[in-house]
Formats: C-alpha cells, sequence, structure tokens
C-alpha cells in the first residue's frame, strides 16, 4: 500500500510533515508506484521550465475520471498536439484581447450583486462559481448559460468530489471497474457534455466569425485541411470550461474570506476602490492602479493556491538535487508548502498584501511562488484570470463590505483544487448605508 492509507487521511498535513521530517526531496511509494516530492523552488524549476521535455503529466491526468472530463484538451494532451492547441488558443489571452473582455467582467458582476439585500447571507463560493462560469462562456464562447448556471455549478461540484480520494483502492476500483459510482460519474459528466455540445451546435448553426475562441477552434485546419472534430471542440471547451471559472472562483472565495478575518486589511481594500475609482465602474485601464487589490489577489493565491500541487511523470532516466530519478517516476511539487516555506516568506502564515510591495517577487527564488505553474505549460489564461480576480473584488468592494458568518465552519476541501468544504458564508452589508446609518 505504501502511503495511500496515511496521505488519504490528511493529503494537506502529510505533504507538510514529508517536508518537515526528510527535508526538500522525498521518495516513497504510492501502491506500486514510485513517487518523488519535490519542495525547493530550484528542483521545480528543473522539471517545469529547465528540463521540462523528459516530463509528461502525471498518472493521475490520465485516469478515466478526469479523461472523461476534459478528454485530450490543452491540459491533458502531448507533443505535437498539445503546441497544435496551445498554439490556437493563445490569441484568445493576448492583452489586446483580454482588454475587451473587462466590461463583460464588469457587467456579468454588477448583474450578480443587483439581487442583493443588506443583511441577507450569502454563500460566497457558490456566488463566485456561478458569476465566473457565467463569465468565460460570455468571453471565450459568447454564450449565455445562465438558465443552466446552477446545474452545472452543482454538477461540476460532484465531478471534483472523487479525486479528493485518489490514493485510496476505492479510487482505482472506480476509475478501472463499471462500478455504480463509476456509471454515475459518466452519467454526471454527459450532463456537462449536453451543455458543451450544445453551445457548439448553436454556434455551427449561426455559421457567424464572433472573433472568440470558440470560432478560432472552429476555423482551424490541420495540415490536411482537415477541422476539429465535434468532440475534439468538446475537449477544448471543457478544459476551458473547468480551468477556466473553478480556479479563479475560488481564489475569489478564498479572498472574500481571508478580507473578513482581517478588517485592517479590507479596510485598506475599500480605501483604495474609493480613492481610484469613486462610483464609477472599474475597466481595463485601472488594473495598473488597483496596486492593493492585487496584492490581495496575489497573497490569497498564495495561501490559498487553488491547484495546491502539480504532479509530472519523468519519461526518461535524469538526476534531481544529486539524486537519480528514473523513467516512469511520479513527480509532485506542492504550492500549499513551498508558498508557506519561512526560507522565501516572512510570518508565511499570517495574510499580509503588503509583503508584495517593492521587488519582493524578483528577489525570492522564481518557483517560490508558482499558482499557475511554470514553464512551457504554464496556464495559458494567467493574464486573464489576474485581471477577472481584480475587477470582480473591486466591483464587490465598492458597494459591499462582506461579513463572516459567526461560527460557520470555513474547512479546507483537497479534492481536484482547494474548495471550501462548507462554503464561504457571509452577512451583505451595503457600504453605503453603513456610511449613512455612520452620519
Amino acid at each position: 500500500m505504501g502511503v495511500m492509507r496515511e496521505f488519504n487521511r490528511d493529503s494537506l498535513g502529510f505533504i507538510e510533515r514529508a517536508q518537515r521530517e526528510y527535508g526538500d526531496i522525498v521518495w516513497m511509494r504510492f501502491l506500486y508506484v514510485p513517487a518523488l516530492f519535490l519542495y525547493h523552488p530550484n528542483q521545480i524549476e528543473y522539471v517545469l521550465a529547465t528540463n521540462p521535455k523528459n516530463f509528461i503529466k502525471s498518472m493521475s491526468l490520465r485516469s478515466n475520471f478526469f479523461q472523461r472530463l476534459v478528454g485530450n484538451g490543452l491540459l491533458t494532451s502531448q507533443g505535437e498536439e498539445w503546441k497544435r492547441q496551445r498554439r490556437l488558443t493563445s490569441p484568445a489571452f493576448h492583452r489586446e484581447r483580454i482588454a475587451g473582455y473587462a466590461d463583460t467582467i464588469v457587467d456579468y458582476t454588477r448583474r450578480l450583486t443587483a439581487n442583493w439585500r443588506e443583511g441577507e447571507t450569502r454563500d460566497m463560493h457558490r456566488e463566485m462559481m456561478r458569476l465566473t462560469l457565467e463569465i468565460v462562456v460570455r468571453c471565450l464562447f459568447s454564450a449565455d448559460v445562465s438558465n443552466d448556471v446552477d446545474e452545472v455549478g452543482a454538477t461540476l461540484g460532484e465531478l471534483v468530489k472523487p479525486f479528493a480520494s485518489q490514493a485510496t483502492l476505492k479510487w482505482i476500483l472506480n476509475n478501472r471497474l463499471p462500478t455504480p459510482y463509476h456509471i454515475h460519474f459518466h452519467r454526471l459528466a454527459k450532463k456537462i457534455d449536453d451543455v458543451v455540445y450544445r453551445i457548439i451546435a448553436e454556434r455551427h448553426a449561426s455559421g457567424t466569425d464572433t472573433g472568440d475562441l470558440l470560432s478560432t477552434l472552429l476555423a482551424a485546419r490541420d495540415e490536411d485541411g482537415s477541422q476539429m472534430t465535434d468532440r475534439q471542440l468538446r475537449d477544448e471547451v471543457m478544459t476551458l470550461f473547468l480551468a477556466g471559472h473553478e480556479t479563479t472562483a475560488l481564489t475569489l472565495a478564498w479572498s472574500w474570506y481571508l478580507l473578513g478575518m482581517n478588517p485592517d486589511i479590507e479596510q485598506q481594500f475599500h480605501a483604495e476602490l474609493d480613492e481610484i475609482l469613486g462610483d464609477r465602474n472599474p475597466t481595463f485601464a485601472d488594473l495598473p492602479r488597483l496596486r492593493y487589490t492585487e496584492k490581495i489577489a496575489k497573497e490569497s493565491m498564495r495561501l490559498y493556491p487553488p491547484a495546491y500541487g502539480l504532479g509530472r511523470e519523468a519519461i526518461g532516466d535524469c538526476e534531481i538535487g544529486g539524486y537519480r530519478v528514473p523513467a516512469g517516476t511520479q513527480v509532485f511539487m506542492f504550492q500549499w508548502v513551498t508558498q508557506r516555506d519561512p526560507r522565501f516568506y516572512d510570518r508565511p502564515d499570517e495574510f499580509m498584501p503588503e509583503r508584495w510591495a517593492d521587488q519582493f517577487a524578483e528577489q525570492m527564488p522564481k518557483y517560490a511562488y508558482f499558482p499557475f505553474g511554470g514553464g512551457p505549460r504554464a496556464c495559458v489564461g494567467a493574464s486573464f484570470a489576474m485581471m477577472e480576480i481584480i475587477l470582480v473584488l473591486a466591483t464587490i468592494g465598492q458597494k459591499f463590505r462582506l461579513e463572516l458568518v459567526r461560527d460557520h465552519p470555513v474547512e479546507i476541501y483537497p479534492a481536484m483544487s482547494l474548495r471550501p468544504k462548507h462554503g464561504v458564508k457571509i452577512v451583505v452589508r451595503s457600504r453605503q448605508e453603513q456610511e449613512q446609518n455612520r452620519s
């Protein structure tokens, strides 16, 4: 069994203890699979950026469940196929293109909060999941899923649950055999498929080139002149469906939690918004001036990285940190641990946005902070995600103060990403009403 049972009992605690007790390079075995945990930025850089051709995506991303979700999309493809997909998707995230998404992000955020009322309770995890799903579908695919968003969000929530128990025999059996849960998982995935295929079919029927990512994919031709099949389109759309909304939603949810826990920081956040924006909507041009808001986003992703670990598999023998690493070794790197390492961060467990002032990021090792991964396979949508996070924080923070519900447990649930198990419950407070009451 190796360390499977201990890892599954408390995965975050396990990866912390492994480094504390054994150092920056830790060997172990999951069942019959050799695994290597890497914690130092230099070793992480070697895998992700210095020698990336020797590493493919890890075994878990090639599991039946993960393949059923995203197929052979940008996240899982390899070699020439990945290069082609990256080449096609990258233009959608160029600076000129994402600038045009800013107004959509603000508009959808205003639509969400239009129904909020003073004193009511909301779950910010659910609210942010709903919002970011609508935004990514509108910006990248020019579609509207407002009628499906609650069902899609709930279904995606169910689909990621089994990924919290990957180091179990149950996970292995459910992936490989037609167990009741295996059948249930595939039925859930089909619900999402139905929405994705509908978006594709509507675009086929309209024949309109809207200049968005879906239009680019539809117009793409292979060297032999053939177009993408609907299945290939589905894999690309599903990958961006998942990667483009859940990680952003989680960063936002954890940001609201951290702001609620730190009223002094929340006060500075509101002061920046009042000074720079006043009553007008934030725009793309405001991003360079919303510096404190950006620091909040960076610090939130440091403490609660949505992707709390990355996995690779060595396809050839190599050497890391003086150790020979045989081909077939599963290599894991953990943002959750490295981004809280006291060698690189003063008071590492504290929420301190101000730490990102001046040249802090440039002075520490590059891979001491890697929420978007790194190297050639770094997140293609990182700039879009940062813009979205800052604009959503600013748009909501202008009008509201979000007060954490007392005694509501906020518990970390490490599934495919780092989720709040019971949500982030808040009480809506109108900043305008609070100001009027003070005066």
